[in-house]
């Protein structure tokens, strides 16, 4: 579990957060959503420590984060598997490297496990016999599940992914929404996702916080979010699905 207390964040005199509280339950997909410029990327960044927040807590199982010594923080990081928007797969490294990048930075392994241990990851995300290629040589679905494989090489504790399905198409959405479904209850993992997309979020979230100009201004599940009379929030799925929609009539028409 994660939780968030009071959390404020601002770059120079620009409040960017404004006192977040949130939890985040394991072995469920929790979603951060809202508009561009809202503040959930920096709320994620603030929660795996890329920022530090000028006010509030970041608590690991009950451990304050930004609190901790360097080597504490450090064991917190290496409990932590991030996929990133685009997947930001290094172009120079094969498949199998870009998965065992994370367990040569932080694992004690011999060659041969850490081997070992990508071949499983990346047979769990259904990649097989593609250990030489590069990611240009992938599509972007491809993509997305080695950067998924390379996210569980450490057995995270805790998964965040940075808009997974942002330039897939729908189909392939589908398939990497209910991936990371998945692995989130076989691992029992705390899941973040940052997204826009309704879809992801009415198929996977359970968890559902609204950010909107850098306050939380909703929480709740999938049903609840059906039902809201929250004005932002409903404008927001309401431009979320027409948009949606377009780009479904962009892929049919070529």
């Amino acid at each position: 579990m994660i939780e968030v207390q009071g959390l404020s964040k601002r770059f120079g005199t620009v409040q960017v957060l404004t006192d977040i509280n949130a939890v985040f339950a394991k072995g469920q997909v929790n979603q951060i959503i809202g508009k561009s410029g809202s503040g959930k990327s920096v709320l994620a960044k603030c929660i795996v420590g890329l920022h530090k927040p000028e006010e509030g807590k970041v608590l690991y199982e009950g451990r304050s984060f930004h609190d901790m010594e360097a080597e504490d923080m450090r064991g917190i990081r290496q409990e932590i598997g991030m996929l990133f928007q685009g997947s930001a797969l290094f172009d120079s490294m094969s498949v199998l490297e870009n998965v065992m990048f994370p367990l040569k930075m932080f694992s004690a392994m011999a060659r041969s496990e850490m081997e070992d241990r990508a071949h499983v990851c990346l047979k769990r995300v259904n990649i097989l016999d593609k250990d030489a290629l590069y990611p240009a040589e992938l599509s972007g679905g491809m993509q997305k599940r080695v950067g998924i494989a390379r996210a569980i090489a450490m057995n995270p504790k805790y998964l965040f992914c940075d808009e997974p399905n942002s330039g897939l198409d729908p189909q392939t959405s589908i398939v990497i929404d209910e991936l990371i479904k998945e692995l989130t209850e076989e691992f029992n993992t705390t899941t973040i996702v940052i997204t826009h997309d309704m879809n992801s979020v009415m198929e996977t979230g359970e968890n559902i916080i609204f950010i909107h100009k850098g306050r939380m201004w909703w929480k709740g599940g999938r049903e609840e979010l059906l039902h809201s009379d929250n004005k932002e929030l409903n404008e927001f799925i309401f431009a979320s699905a027409l948009m949606r929609q377009v780009k479904k009539a962009m892929i049919k028409n070529g």
